[in-house]
Formats: structure tokens, sequence, C-alpha cells
């Protein structure tokens, strides 16, 4: 038997989760929450093999934080990281905290119940890369690593004097990749590609 921890802020999400699982009977739903705060708790308290845990919880409360500090302490729990947003750290992240398998809520062929069984045979299933989106002329793909740091920076509402001291480089710089980035999406200011890019949920803000 496999006893599962659900971590999902949303309950329609949660209750279709639930009802994926119980399809399979070497399944133990042991208990469902909304915030990442308290996987921490439960672990603790409870015989968990399995966390599906979520990016992002009740109370801004960050999966990929509990999912690292929970394999610090059990590392044999294993933990399958959920999200329906395509943020392109959340990927990188999941990978460096030691998370077992990453699943795409709204992008992918691959369901939960596959990704569960495989993940507790041992096998690490993440996605080649985060779901490609159209960012004004440009693909989300079409950005480098840099260029998505400044993205992020923008969104979280950082001038260009604060960008650069956050990424250390200098505003020279940071002006640089802004036209750089305006030039690929053809947007003509920084206004309409930090729209664009949250109603996209493409970054968030430094979460």
């Amino acid at each position: 038997m496999v006893n599962v921890l659900v971590v999902e802020d949303s309950k329609i999400t949660r209750e279709a989760i639930v009802h994926q699982l119980m399809q399979m009977p070497e399944y133990n739903i042991v208990l469902t929450i909304e915030n990442a705060a308290n996987a921490d708790i439960a672990c603790m308290h409870g015989n968990i093999d399995l966390i599906l845990m979520d990016v992002c919880t009740a109370d801004d409360e960050s999966g990929l934080e509990a999912a690292r500090r929970i394999k610090q302490h059990n590392p044999q729990i294993r933990i399958i990281i959920m999200t329906s947003m395509p943020e392109h750290s959340f990927l990188q992240k999941a990978r460096k905290y030691g998370c077992d398998s990453f699943w795409y809520k709204e992008y992918g062929d691959v369901s939960l119940t596959e990704i569960c069984r495989r993940t507790m045979r041992g096998e690490s299933v993440f996605p080649a890369d985060t779901p490609t989106l159209k960012i004004g002329e440009a693909d989300s793909k079409d950005f480098s690593e840099r260029e998505l740091d400044v993205i992020r920076e923008l969104v979280s509402g950082s001038r260009y004097c604060e960008i650069a001291q956050n990424l250390l480089i200098t505003e020279n710089t940071v002006k640089f990749h802004v036209k750089a980035i305006l030039s690929k999406t053809g947007y003509r200011n920084t206004l309409q590609l930090v729209a664009d890019v949250v109603e996209k949920r493409m970054v968030l803000p430094k979460y």
C-alpha cells in the first residue's frame, strides 16, 4: 500500500486528484491539505510514501520550498511536483531540490496516475522542458536565461537600477536585455510585455 499526502489549495483540483487516486486500490490517501507549510508536520506524524505537491499553495506558501525541506529530512519520501503554471524556474527548482517527478496539470499527455505508478517504481518523470507560450511575436523558449531573469524582475515591479543590483549587472546591461526582449516580442514598452507575461503566467514575481 502506498500512503499518499496531497497538497493542493484548489478544492476542485484536490477533489479531482482524490478521485483519480481512488481508482488505484494500491494507493491510500492519508491526508489532503491546502498549505505546503503543513506538509512537514504531516510527514512527521504520518507514514507517508508519496506526496503530490502543488507549487503555489494557500497563504502563498511554496510547495517547492516545502519539498526541499522534506527531502532534506525524509529523502525516502517520493515527491511529485504539480503545477498549472508554465513558470520557467519551477522545473529547474524541482530537479535541484531532489523532487522525484514533475506533472503539468494542463499540459502534456502523461496522466497523473501513470506518473504516480512510474515514480513509485523508482523512475523520475520530468517533462523535457516547460510548455512553449507565445509572448508577443516570440516563443517563450526564445528567451535566454538572463532575459528570463530580467523579465521576472520587471514582473516584480523592479526599476532598472534595482534589477541591476539584484542581478549583479550594470544598468546599461539591463537596458541592453530589455531592448533585446522588446525586439523579440515586438512590444513597444515593458508595460505591454509584463501584461502579456503575467496573463500567460510565463514567470511569477520571484516565486
